[in-house]
């Protein structure tokens, strides 16, 4: 029974009463096969064009892996000790105008005593897909 003739059968209900149990798995079973081989290859294409498309919108980025970085000289800085001094206090005044406009009051009312840093604990690719996230919004 050629395979053709079998899922032809089995599509007109008036035929497929005819026929055995054992026909009627294997037509099954061809539907089926036919079935996931067609939604596979729709989604190999729509793959397929939504990497296109993603490259079309963002432009073919190629990186060169052959780019030699030459070594970086850090040299120490001399210490300033004034300057730093006038940071932590245009710091401090940072903080207490953010905490006057959270709480929606004049930093008049607000005494700033003390500052200290907190280490951050977040990973380094957690950091690092907050800042792309941040470039790729502006």
């Amino acid at each position: 029974m050629d395979n053709l003739s079998l899922l032809e059968k089995f599509a007109d209900p008036e035929i497929m009463q005819t026929l055995s149990m054992g026909e009627k798995m294997l037509a099954s079973l061809y539907v089926m096969i036919l079935g996931m081989t067609v939604t596979f290859v729709a989604l190999c294409i729509l793959w397929g064009l939504i990497v296109i498309m993603s490259n079309m919108i963002n432009g073919t980025k190629k990186k060169d892996t052959n780019v030699v970085k030459a070594p970086v000289k850090v040299i120490a800085p001399a210490p300033v000790a004034e300057v730093e001094k006038e940071e932590d206090e245009e710091l401090v005044a940072v903080i207490t105008a953010a905490i006057a406009a959270s709480l929606q009051t004049s930093t008049h009312n607000i005494i700033v005593r003390n500052i200290t840093r907190v280490s951050d604990v977040t990973p380094a690719w957690g950091r690092m897909g907050r800042m792309e996230q941040m470039n790729n919004n502006f």
